[in-house]
């Protein structure tokens, strides 16, 4: 279909099939599709995830706290490949009713503590381990809203830019020009925020860094919908100078490799149930 003759339905119906890359696994209405128990490894934490950015945030989050000694952060991390529905088992959506990567069920409590959506994962690490969100209000308050705004803004970079720009069936200046436009706000916001601040809290790092460095640090890098160049992203040096950092980091990298399933096979650590897994 020509992008210049669409014209909305006066009632929109969903056609099979339609919306590019993932269309296959899309559909309007939510809930399980089929049945199937999540596996459950030794310890507490039971993370089912994959490496995109989102999942990337859990397990960077999980190796930072066990390179700081918190033992009760130790964990299994099961792969679910979304190419392949996996997050629309019945397993899966009581983990997660909203069918996204990642979700967390903690059996240290009785019943198990279910936790879906990325942010609310850090968070509740974070407090269950007292480490990683700074202690005064004031710090809190910062990482908080650092947190909250990754939450909110990350959809324009990766269904908004990232779908129009890498995904969709053809290209499309209009929601192009609209969500680059969009991510390069987002890139000057934090650019003029860092450009006071070593992390994303002030002098600490925190889960705020954690939550934005896969996306926006992924992004500077290179490492995202190969548009590092289309961005013009060497503009943006005290976010380049902010991921170039947080990259360093050894449980950074740990983090990024747990439930990979592309790139180099070196680095892909489809599964992850002891540290000797990443070793």
């Amino acid at each position: 279909m020509s992008q210049d003759t669409y014209t909305p339905a006066h009632v929109w119906q969903w056609e099979p099939g339609n919306g590019g890359e993932w269309a296959g696994i899309n559909r309007p209405t939510a809930g399980a599709r089929y049945d199937g128990d999540l596996p459950v490894g030794k310890h507490p934490l039971q993370l089912y995830s994959l490496a995109t950015p989102n999942g990337q945030k859990v397990t960077i989050m999980l190796e930072e706290l066990l390179a700081r000694g918190f033992q009760q952060a130790e964990y299994d991390a099961w792969l679910i490949k979304i190419a392949d529905s996996e997050q629309f088992s019945s397993g899966f959506v009581a983990a997660n009713p909203n069918s996204k990567i990642p979700a967390l069920m903690d059996h240290s409590t009785t019943p198990p503590t279910r936790v879906f959506e990325s942010g609310a994962i850090l968070l509740y690490l974070a407090e269950k381990c007292k480490a990683l969100i700074p202690s005064d209000t004031t710090g809190r308050t910062e990482c908080m809203n650092w947190l909250f705004w990754q939450m909110g803004a990350a959809p324009y970079l990766g269904g908004g830019f990232g779908h129009f720009y890498n995904y969709a069936p053809y290209p499309m200046q209009y929601p192009i020009d609209r969500f680059t436009m969009e991510v390069k706000r987002q890139l000057s916001v934090l650019d003029n925020h860092l450009a006071d601040n070593d992390f994303m809290a002030g002098s600490e790092y925190s889960i705020a860094d954690i939550a934005i460095w896969p996306w926006y640090g992924a992004l500077v890098l290179g490492r995202l919908y190969d548009a590092a160049t289309f961005l013009q992203v060497d503009d943006y040096r005290h976010v380049k100078r902010w991921a170039l950092t947080i990259d360093e980091r050894p449980a950074v990298q740990r983090g990024c490799r747990v439930n990979r399933t592309w790139g180099e096979e070196a680095l892909q650590v489809h599964e992850r149930h002891s540290a000797s897994d990443l070793d």
